[in-house]
This record gives C-alpha cells, sequence and structure tokens, in this order.
C-alpha cells in the first residue's frame, strides 16, 4: 500500500489541550506505521463562523479544506462542552459541506477515528457519540473502536489512551488495506 495520508482534526484553542495531545499521540503512532500525517487544531481551525458560499477566501480553510480533499483518512477529536462537540471543532467540520460536490463528496468511504475528552465519563460518552452522528451524515466510516477519555481521571490520559489510539490507528489501516484490495 502507498504511504497514506491521515489527518486529525480537533482540540481547543488552549496550548495544553489534552485532545490536541491525544491526536498528536495517533498521529505519531500513525507515522510509525509509516503514514504521512496532518495535525489542524487550535488556531488552524479557528475559522470564521462557516456560511456556504462565504468563507471561501480565508487561506486557513483553504489549506484545510485541501487536506481534507487529499486525506486517505481522518481522526476527529474533540472535547466535551456540556455534553457534546465544542463550536470550534463543529464549525470546522460544518467547512465540510463545501465537499459536498466533489467526486468523493464530504468524507464518502474514508475511515474515521474518533476521540472524545471531557471532564467525566458522561460528556466524554456523549461527544463520541455526536463525532459518530456527525461522521455517518459525511458519510464517513467510523472505526468500530471510539475512545472516550475522561480527564478527570487520575494519570496521564494520553498514556491511558495509548494502546487504544493504536487500536484505532490499526483499524484505519485495515480499512484502507481492505479497499485497497476490492478495487
Amino acid at each position: 500500500m502507498a504511504s497514506v495520508h491521515i489527518v486529525a482534526i480537533g482540540g481547543t484553542l488552549r496550548e495544553t489541550s489534552t485532545t490536541a495531545r491525544v491526536l498528536t499521540e495517533a498521529l505519531a503512532i500513525a507515522e510509525r506505521r509509516g503514514a504521512r500525517t496532518t495535525l489542524f487544531t487550535g488556531p488552524a481551525i479557528a475559522f470564521p463562523h462557516y456560511e456556504h458560499g462565504v468563507n471561501q477566501s480565508h487561506a486557513g480553510v483553504a489549506r484545510y479544506l485541501a487536506a481534507l480533499r487529499e486525506a486517505d483518512a481522518l481522526i476527529v477529536g474533540s472535547p466535551g462542552y456540556h455534553g457534546s462537540i465544542s463550536g470550534l471543532v463543529k464549525n470546522a467540520l460544518d467547512y465540510a459541506e463545501d465537499m459536498s460536490s466533489d467526486e468523493r463528496p464530504y468524507f464518502d468511504g474514508m475511515p474515521v477515528g474518533l476521540v472524545a475528552t471531557a471532564a467525566g465519563w458522561q460528556a466524554a460518552s456523549s461527544t463520541l457519540h455526536t463525532l459518530r452522528t456527525i461522521t455517518h451524515a459525511l458519510r464517513g466510516w467510523p472505526t468500530p473502536l471510539g475512545i472516550a477519555a475522561n480527564t478527570a481521571d487520575p494519570g496521564d490520559v494520553v498514556t491511558q489512551c495509548r494502546k487504544n489510539l493504536e487500536i484505532v490507528v490499526d483499524q484505519i489501516f485495515r480499512c484502507l488495506r481492505a479497499d485497497e484490495t476490492n478495487i
């Protein structure tokens, strides 16, 4: 299989974002398996509010959409805010609407790993569910394992997630290999 491109999207505007650290670790795992990776987090996804056809001249949005269009797979992570995904992540995902008329619309057929972080299991779980719903709406294929991480638990969240991140990355690669053999 040729080198795959995995794009990760998510996090917060904080430099110490737990979600961004988890996404960074996921991409490091993917790189060790031979993938080329791109991370969009924090200021890199602090786009103007999405409005169809209005923000097309924003350079950051253009880079982001170009990366999504060439991606073979995605990993999307969001903190849980009040039981759902953050506005920052939702707005970034809303920009996928600009891909609706592409030859491959939205995330059609792409494996998508999902990570939700929150200060409690309830918010982490409901955020993960929301990410799955959005991924389905954008025609992506959520990996069987999604990660809900409770940041209120003691210890380093990245370390606690590492084994599950390896599983998610392996599932992405298996999905890509299966797709390649069916061509």
